[in-house]
């Protein structure tokens, strides 16, 4: 496809990426919203050209190679106006790059532990910003992968994606239900770790076998006692000040580090 260029509000293309904003226009296309040219730049570095690019007037060496990988890939560059963008993105300072990409889900079955020291399973994580801080977490650690388990929120919607700086693109992400989750974990090579409040080991005096799979209960009710029969061993980080838990992408991090 040619570039083009577009200043309408209502031009079809233009309704049709605003609309990703909602969960369930992303999973009737499997289409999601990426922002800035960061973002774009390391979807097409591994290998996930845009399937549509919007940007503004601006210049840059960057996008002048995004460009260039959406359109060997076959895909749409549009240039539009600052209000477009910030339609689009539903912010008064929006990106001035806006790429359409292609959601990416890897069958659990094809999982190999080894191939990393360290895993991330969320279950039923609820809230998208602290989804998106583990999977930029996870790929800063060099983890697997991250297990969606249970009912959680999109990694996709535009909230978690902007929180995972891109690393949106370099981390496979897993969907599982609990009883797949369940029957798959029995075959795991390492520790299967939790966290819980009650445990009485702490998270820096645990011993953890490689591949560490590190799995994490949601933000209000934590890991339920079904979740936690399922790890190897659970441990607790100490809480020293007034606050009685953390944020659960601190904690997720924290562990992450600890097993790795």
């Amino acid at each position: 496809m040619n570039s083009r260029a577009v200043t309408s509000l209502t031009n079809p293309t233009v309704k049709a990426v605003r609309a990703l904003h909602l969960r369930k226009e992303r999973d009737e296309t499997g289409l999601f919203v990426a922002e800035g040219l960061k973002a774009v730049i390391e979807g097409t570095e591994t290998g996930r050209a845009p399937l549509i690019l919007m940007h503004g007037a601006e210049t840059h060496p960057l996008l002048k190679t995004a460009i260039a990988a959406t359109l060997a890939a076959n895909g749409e560059v549009i240039e539009v106006t600052q209000d477009i963008l910030a339609k689009i993105s539903r912010r008064d300072n929006p990106q001035a790059v806006v790429g359409v990409f292609r959601q990416i889900f890897q069958p659990l079955a094809l999982v190999q532990p080894h191939s990393a020291h360290c895993w991330v399973a969320l279950h039923r994580v609820r809230d998208p910003g602290n989804l998106g801080t583990i999977v930029r977490t996870a790929d800063a650690a060099g983890c697997g992968g991250v297990i969606l388990v249970g009912e959680c929120c999109d990694p996709y919607s535009v909230e978690a994606v902007r929180a995972t700086m891109g690393s949106i693109f370099a981390v496979p992400l897993i969907k599982a239900t609990e009883t797949e989750f369940a029957a798959w974990r029995k075959a795991w090579p390492g520790s299967v770790v939790g966290t819980l409040l009650s445990a009485e080991i702490d998270h820096r005096q645990a011993v953890y076998a490689l591949p560490a799979l590190i799995l994490m209960g949601n933000e209000q009710q934590g890991l339920p006692p079904e979740m936690a029969e399922l790890c190897d061993v659970n441990v607790k980080i100490p809480m020293r000040g007034r606050a009685d838990s953390l944020n659960l992408s601190v904690a997720t991090g924290i562990m992450i580090y600890a097993a790795t």
